[in-house]
């Protein structure tokens, strides 16, 4: 239901201009557009495949590719773009990607690039400070902390561990960084220099975000839950557990879900995305999600964004991009693009959506229906009412798609893999003048085939005229004979109550299961048997019906024309048993069945015993110590033993402890084995206190002056 929905709609998403910038598509779904003022050539996509030199001849010659827009000059990476932001002041777009490790700004108001910059490392994230470039902050591969001022680098520092994600903290201008580590590190860049840094539960952390309302700090972790800290007492305040809720009755997944996304929206919601690929709405006042969505592909999200004005979340992972609405998690629409997906931005309000990929160009999509475009563009509001509602298909008409049964068919299966094929989902594309000289190679009597199948069509329209025989399908025979001697007898009762009833065998909605041979009944099976006794009965007419039906078609086949005249009447239909009868069918039906169960368990039972089993090994986990099966039998003749033997065998041991109280009774005390990772913290904390300990100052030189209180005026 899902899946044709999401059909439905991104058929209605066309795009609208294709340039070697930029990709904008728009959704004309509620909008009554005029006819276009352009011609149709200039939305025709060109092909994908060629290459820029080609594209620049192509655009010297054809008139129409020149009419074509490029949004912003030069809107793309050397090879792969990562990260796409934008300033809060909307006149800049920042975006990093490889190769060499770089960062790219890009004057909205110019349409073109300001500057570029490159790096020592990749850069896993980066944020912008300020409301312009003038403040930027990179978290690179190394561990390395860069930080970038207007004029360009300004500073380096590393963090213990590996960073994966930061935030950062309006009010104390804190970063917080989390990755491979337990630890969520703190650099306050007013002071200059490292805090306390805030000690969680994880293993390992993934990606945090910063409330903008209340500034709760909120990190997802490896194992799957989400932990939220307030900042001004540097205290958990709360903890959910998002892949226990992930999971549900119509989810498959491999694994443990991690967090691998997460977006606050206002004071009380946040959206989490799960390495397996589920969003899931939470309500800060409740630890159960309000809605879990499905990408149905398994893949990790990328990333969450919100989308005010329609109340929708546009979550990406790195093969779609779905936009649904927050409060029903419906689809409204999906966007597929040709390559994997990095990261998703929305411009600020407006309805552009921009993208970075695993390919060199960054992709903007413009659709209407979410707002109006930004005003360093507006010239695309006016371009969006010059086109006619009805979407223009994507046409080459140079190309031909193929399948690869209708290359085996050609003779040109040898072709793929080489430049005459350009691989296009479940097919090719390949040159049409290739494709018409390999048919007319491959099938040179085309013309006779299609003359001799039109003389087949005449001769049956004139049959038509004649007296037919009862045909029957080629699958279901007998439900088909039934149906027909059913709709005899109801013939008299129909001239009685005047009233039409549908034929089975007429109504298209079952012709599939006269053709398919997958909708053959199987009159072996073991509920066909039980639920139909007397069918075995019945079946011995129609058997012989169908033989005299066979015997008439095949002397039709053998004669050039059909002899005139009626066929034969059908029996008369039988009379059902009665219910003794039914009764003594249904026990020799399960008495045959069974016999048949008794035969197959036996055959199975010879087969086990030829089988031979094999020894199973088993592989000790890593970190843990192999004990022989000695200390197992030791246990069980320990457990055998009474109870003072056992006592008595502890006290030996130095594990139990038994005294005499003063009262009379006596006293026993245990000492529990302690494991070895245990062992080692008890050490490592004593250590610890006596490091403390030689560490401390006195404080006996803080003595208050008495006699010498303030007045209170």
């Amino acid at each position: 239901m899902e899946h044709d929905l999401l059909r439905n709609v991104t058929e209605r998403v066309q795009p609208f201009l294709l340039s070697q910038g930029c990709f904008i598509q728009f959704l004309n779904e509620e909008m009554n557009l005029p006819p276009p003022l352009f011609p149709p050539s200039l939305f025709r996509s060109p092909c994908t495949w060629l290459s820029d030199r080609k594209k620049r001849a192509l655009q010297k010659k054809d008139v129409d590719i020149r009419r074509r827009i490029e949004l912003i000059q030069d809107f793309e990476m050397p090879t792969v773009s990562t990260k796409i932001k934008v300033s809060r002041d909307g006149q800049y777009i920042m975006a990093v990607g490889t190769y060499k490790p770089r960062i790219r700004c890009f004057d909205t108001y110019q349409l073109s690039q300001k500057f570029e910059r490159c790096l020592d490392s990749e850069v896993v994230t980066f944020e912008i400070l300020s409301d312009d470039y003038s403040k930027i902050v990179f978290l690179q591969c190394g561990r390395f902390v860069e930080f970038h001022s207007q004029h360009g680098h300004y500073y380096k520092t590393r963090i213990p561990k590996f960073g994966r994600d930061f935030s950062y903290h309006y009010p104390s201008c804190d970063l917080y960084f989390v990755g491979a580590s337990s630890e969520v590190y703190r650099l306050n860049l007013e002071q200059g220099r490292f805090l306390n840094s805030l000690q969680t539960d994880a293993a390992e952390s993934n990606v945090c975000d910063i409330n903008p309302v209340h500034y709760l700090f909120a990190m997802g972790t490896a194992e799957g839950k989400v932990e939220c800290w307030d900042p001004r007492t540097r205290n958990r305040v709360g903890l959910l557990d998002c892949a226990l809720s992930s999971v549900t009755a119509d989810t498959e997944i491999d694994g443990l879900p991690s967090v691998s996304a997460l977006k606050f929206d206002g004071a009380l919601n946040m959206a989490v995305g799960t390495s397996t690929g589920q969003v899931l709405l939470y309500d800060l006042r409740s630890s159960n999600p309000l809605i879990v969505k499905d990408h149905h592909y398994g893949l990790p999200i990328k990333s969450i964004q919100f989308q005010h004005q329609l109340d929708l979340i546009i979550s990406a992972d790195s093969r779609i991009i779905k936009m649904w609405n927050k409060d029903t998690g419906k689809i409204f629409t999906s966007m597929e693009p040709e390559y994997d997906i990095n990261d998703v931005c929305l411009y600020p309000n407006s309805g552009m959506l921009m993208t970075a990929n695993e390919a060199p160009k960054m992709n903007i999509y413009y659709i209407p229906v979410l707002g109006p475009a930004p005003k360093w563009c507006s010239f695309l509001d006016n371009l969006t009412e010059e086109l006619e509602e009805n979407p223009e298909s994507t046409v080459y008409d140079d190309y031909k798609f193929v399948t690869r049964q209708d290359l085996e068919n050609l003779g040109l299966a040898h072709l793929i893999g080489s430049s005459l094929l350009r691989a296009y989902m479940h097919g090719f594309f390949m040159d049409i003048r290739l494709y018409h000289k390999a048919k007319m190679m491959a099938n040179p009597f085309a013309y006779e085939e299609y003359r001799r199948e039109k003389i087949r069509q005449k001769i049956e329209e004139t049959r038509a005229q004649r007296v037919q025989l009862k045909k029957l399908p080629k699958v279901n025979k007998e439900l088909a004979l039934k149906l027909i001697e059913e709709e005899e007898e109801q013939q008299v009762t129909r001239k009685r109550k005047q009233r039409n009833l549908p034929s089975l065998l007429k109504d298209d909605r079952f012709k599939v299961m006269f053709e398919n041979p997958d909708f053959q009944v199987d009159e072996q099976s073991e509920e066909f048997r039980l639920l139909n006794p007397l069918v075995s009965k019945i079946s011995e007419k129609r058997k012989r019906k169908l033989k005299i039906l066979e015997e008439l078609e095949a002397r039709e086949q053998e004669e050039e024309e059909e002899p005139e005249g009626k066929a034969s009447d059908a029996e008369s239909s039988e009379s059902s048993d009665d219910e003794k009868g039914w009764v003594e069918e249904v026990r020799k039906q399960r008495k045959l069945l069974r016999q048949e169960e008794k035969v197959k368990r036996q055959e199975r039972f010879k087969e086990d015993q030829q089988t031979l089993l094999k020894p199973q090994f088993f592989e000790i986990k890593e970190g843990e110590e192999f004990r022989s099966f000695k200390d197992s039998a030791k246990k069980q003749k320990l457990m055998k033993k009474t109870l003072g033997d056992r006592l008595k065998l502890e006290e030996k041991l130095g594990t139990l402890n038994v005294s005499d109280t003063t009262v009379g009774s006596k006293q026993a005390t245990f000492k529990l084995k302690k494991s070895e990772q245990q062992r080692k913290q008890q050490e490592a904390e004593k250590q610890h206190r006596r490091e403390r300990k030689t560490l401390r100052r006195s404080a006996n030189h803080l003595k208050s002056k008495r006699g010498r209180g303030r007045l209170f005026h």
